[in-house]
């Protein structure tokens, strides 16, 4: 496998985010992003484990991936920061409109469990 460009993971359906625990251990997850001109925005939960990781160490790495999270290329380096509350709203339209259907569906899903006021956005930038 070849390190992809940034570009390239930008372009790719599914992305493999792998934020990093204090002590250095790698934490793999599949996500959807969608590109927002140098950099990526993913939608997420603001107390889930990979917000608290970043908000550790901004240091993360990003790969191509199949749904399930099993990569598709090498890895890269990158740099993440969880975004103001006052964004999240314009980071689910995104990702939204890059996942169609399957995005509207599960903005629709996180509205009705109440995720929406949970959710916060995070930036991904090349290292």
């Amino acid at each position: 496998m070849m390190a992809p460009s940034f570009a390239e993971i930008a372009d790719a359906k599914y992305i493999l985010l792998t934020t990093f625990t204090k002590d250095g251990t790698p934490k793999p997850t599949a996500i959807w992003a969608a590109p927002d001109g140098d950099r990526l925005l993913v939608m997420t939960e603001e107390d889930s484990w990979k917000v608290k990781r970043i908000r550790n160490t901004p240091r993360v790495t990003l790969a191509i991936c199949d749904p399930r999270g099993k990569p598709k290329s090498d890895s890269i380096e990158a740099v993440a920061r969880v975004l103001d509350k006052s964004e999240a709203m314009a980071v689910q339209r995104a990702v939204n409109k890059r996942y169609g259907i399957l995005g509207w569906g599960f903005g629709v899903y996180m509205k009705l469990r109440g995720l929406d006021k949970k959710s916060v956005g995070v930036e991904l930038k090349a290292a």
